[in-house]
């Protein structure tokens, strides 16, 4: 299976470059605490999309695919973290919300897909 080509990867890559644009909106005092924070785990997200395909069994891809998970729930804390600073609008939130939610169902039914193979 060639990740480059899955949905789920591409919308994540997607979402990394909302994030890079919105976060380029924050102070920049932040840019070593939450900028940092927000882009790393949203780069998190495709790429351990891509270690766990890239892995040899799938009880270790579907690991990779939970951590993946994790870092969609992590990036959607620090984005309400950064609505409640003030640091963007509740439109860019909403907005940035709906991709994450996107992203969460195509992830869910990814790991869904990997636990039916056991």
């Amino acid at each position: 299976m060639n990740y480059i080509e899955l949905d789920v990867w591409k919308s994540s890559r997607e979402l990394v470059k909302k994030v890079y644009l919105l976060s380029d909106l924050f102070p920049k005092e932040e840019l070593y605490a939450l900028t940092n924070q927000v882009r790393r785990c949203s780069i998190s997200i495709p790429s351990n999309i891509a270690e766990g395909l890239g892995r040899q069994s799938n009880k270790e891809t579907i690991h990779f695919l939970y951590i993946s998970k994790g870092s969609l729930y992590e990036l959607e804390t620090q984005l309400y973290l950064a609505f409640d600073l003030q640091y963007i609008s509740e439109e860019q939130l909403e907005n940035i919300l709906t991709k994450i939610t996107t992203c969460k169902k195509l992830l869910n039914g990814f790991i869904n897909y990997f636990k039916s193979k056991k």
